[in-house]
């Protein structure tokens, strides 16, 4: 592979797009490629690897846990590219404000229509808790904070929200619990969430896409944006960057876990370590990517994942009005027919993916993105 002329700080970041497609994939279909195998084989490796594409059903982690976060963490890391642009060319922090206020309501907007659909349901029906909403929300709060503050502030309050939500739950329970109950029933956020949240919860007594666990979620995006700008702003060289990624990234999985015995890690409540967990593998994974593309200058392998990463949102909407079982079908139903069970179903796995993509490829062409 020969590589291709490195990117210079002032360019964009190859590497952000690839990895943000990188984790749409898994989600747009990806994870099934895993499961077929491991029901074809019933392989004990296979089945591992599979049930590494499954949520944890309340402690612990998996890699499938990882998505959500990794996206929140990459619009982080953006922001320096975005806002912090426009706040160099002198754009008022007042207009900005507006932007990036009026950008997360619409993702709050949109998941509750990702949720329920454009029909009306009575209001206790309704799940206003989205994962859409959680990223417009913690984005929204995390570029405030990023406007209003300097690098050391970002940093105070990354590690303020942290403690803050720790102690929250570690001195507070629901009703009837003892203090520090970290049960789905007993725990405080979750009282809170089914307290004040009007109609559904996900899980009937809590929602992991909740009001009060969007407060270390908000960190999340922090851990992303100190990231952007150490990349955008740091007088280290490209290499040094990376370098100094991947050693953040250590040193948060291991305060992640030595603080999991006292603070499970847990995606339902993203805890604090947590946070610390996903956000160490965000930056390993962020210099890998980082210092392969954009450094060494390997951008023609990632060139699959930067499609899917151009237009994520699309790709993570499509499923409500697009049928892609049914076009995959229209294009490719012959493929499983002349491929013999089971492995026929690995085959239409692929060729679903592959019909995803070529839809993404065609607007990616016509440079049709959707933004927020």
């Amino acid at each position: 592979m020969i590589p291709t002329k490195p990117t210079t700080p002032s360019q964009r970041l190859y590497s952000l797009d690839a990895l943000r497609g990188f984790d749409m994939f898994w989600i747009a279909g990806g994870e099934e490629i895993f499961h077929v195998i491991a029901k074809n084989t019933g392989s004990p490796f296979w089945k591992a690897l599979s049930d590494q594409f499954e949520h944890p059903e309340w402690n612990g982690f998996h890699f499938y846990d990882l998505i959500f976060p990794l996206f929140l963490f990459i619009a982080g890391v953006a922001t320096p590219y975005s806002v912090g642009r426009e706040l160099e060319k002198g754009t008022p922090r007042q207009r900005l404000l507006l932007r990036v206020v009026r950008r997360g309501l619409t993702l709050v907007l949109l998941g509750i229509i990702y949720n329920n659909g454009l029909k009306i349901h009575p209001l206790s029906e309704v799940r206003f808790c989205s994962v859409l909403g959680r990223i417009g929300l913690a984005y929204m709060f995390a570029n405030i904070i990023y406007l209003y503050t300097k690098q050391r502030g970002q940093a105070i309050w990354f590690a303020g929200l942290l403690i803050g939500y720790w102690l929250l739950l570690s001195f507070t329970s629901a009703p009837g619990y003892h203090m520090g109950d970290l049960t789905m029933q007993g725990n405080f956020a979750s009282y809170v969430d089914r307290s004040i949240i009007p109609g559904r919860l996900y899980l009937g007594i809590h929602d992991p896409e909740g009001l009060m666990s969007t407060i270390p979620a908000i960190s999340t995006g922090l851990l992303g944006i100190l990231a952007g700008q150490l990349l955008k702003n740091s007088p280290l060289s490209p290499g040094a960057k990376a370098g100094r990624l991947a050693v953040a990234g250590v040193i948060s999985l291991a305060l992640a876990l030595l603080w999991n015995p006292i603070l499970p890690i847990n995606k339902n409540l993203w805890t604090s370590s947590f946070v610390l967990n996903v956000g160490g593998i965000s930056l390993l994974l962020l210099a890998a990517f980082y210092y392969i593309i954009d450094v060494q200058g390997y951008k023609k392998w990632a060139f699959f994942f930067s499609v899917i990463g151009m237009n994520s949102i699309l790709i993570y909407l499509s499923p409500h009005f697009i049928n892609w079982k049914y076009m995959t079908d229209g294009f490719f139903f012959w493929v499983g027919q002349i491929i013999a069970a089971p492995w026929n179903a690995l085959a239409m796995v692929f060729c679903f993916l592959a019909v995803k993509w070529v839809f993404l490829y065609i607007l990616y062409k016509k440079k049709i993105f959707l933004r927020v």
